[in-house]
């Protein structure tokens, strides 16, 4: 079982070492990690130590998704600013 409170997505690159992290549910949290499972289990960390942050500074904490998802895909193109 994957133990995350919010939503999860996980994007390969082009370089097969290394991929980008980031959640829907929990504006701002960002990571990166050397494998799938890697960013799982940085993401769940990563995500209880935002929360304090978010906490300490006085900004709105999100509710706990009931029913979060985790994405694995390829890194989607950043869109052009023209």
């Amino acid at each position: 079982m994957i133990d995350l409170k919010y939503s999860l997505v996980v994007e390969a690159t082009e370089d097969p070492t290394f991929f980008g992290f980031f959640s829907s549910d929990l504006q701002g949290f960002t990571g990166v990690g050397h494998s799938i499972e890697d960013c799982l289990y940085q993401a769940r960390w990563g995500m209880e130590e935002h929360l304090q942050l978010l906490r300490q500074q006085g900004l709105p904490v999100p509710p706990e998704n009931p029913n979060p998802t985790v994405i694995v895909r390829n890194q989607q193109p950043i869109a052009s600013a023209l």
